[in-house]
């Protein structure tokens, strides 16, 4: 049974504040956006195309005036949904031969599940933004100053303002990279507020199978 000390606890572990607008603000006020990025079948690719894979993504960090964060999001695949459609489809097939080769598939398909787990592999950029120490908040004599002042309409207006302001500095951080990403044949998405969630449910969640609803690429590269 969960109790109010179990969730301040999470709450503490967890260094976000929240996410809006399809940043995510961490409790220190720095900003951070995530693109979701296809993946590279760099194996299959000539020795040639990988030295230029290679140099270009060289040419790519060399150009960076800030951190990224990378990182790789595996989950199991709850393959039930996909089974149930083709199920479902079986029992409205007219053709007889095809009713066996559905029903053969599905059978073949459960059984190796059983065998061998199904997984998923998603790949994110993080990129950061942190406001100035003065901006920020990050001086503990600021701090203790705005504990004895109320927020005002004008002072929220004015922190809205700000937000704004970061938001568009992280968004020209998070456009610059996608422009450059297909140098070296990937593509990145940022995802929305709803995505992330999506997301950190999913990373805090590892057992659960469920696939988050997150975008997909209608390209990808071989």
């Amino acid at each position: 049974m969960t109790t109010k000390t179990d969730k301040k606890a999470s709450q503490n572990i967890v260094p976000i504040k929240e996410i809006k607008d399809g940043v995510i603000v961490l409790k220190d006020d720095s900003l951070r956006t995530v693109l979701m990025t296809s993946s590279l079948n760099f194996s299959l690719k000539s020795d040639e195309e990988q030295t230029g894979t290679i140099i270009q993504y060289q040419n790519f960090l060399n150009s960076l005036d800030f951190s990224l964060q990378f990182f790789i999001q595996s989950r199991n695949i709850n393959i039930e949904p996909y089974l149930e459609i083709i199920t479902k489809r079986r029992k409205e097939e007219v053709n007889d031969l095809l009713k066996v080769q559905m029903k053969e598939y599905t059978e073949f398909i459960r059984e190796f599940v059983d065998i061998t787990k199904i997984v998923s592999k998603n790949f994110y950029i993080v990129v950061p933004y942190s406001p100035t120490i003065l901006e920020s908040g990050g001086s503990s004599v600021l701090k203790s100053l705005g504990a004895f002042f109320k927020k005002t309409p004008d002072s929220l207006d004015a922190s809205q303002e700000k937000f704004e302001e970061h938001k568009n500095q992280l968004q020209q951080r998070a456009n610059a990279i996608t422009q450059s990403l297909p140098r070296f044949g990937i593509e990145g998405i940022p995802l929305n507020t709803e995505e992330l969630i999506e997301l950190f449910y999913s990373l805090y969640n590892p057992d659960d199978t469920e696939q988050p609803s997150l975008p997909e690429f209608k390209n990808t590269n071989n």
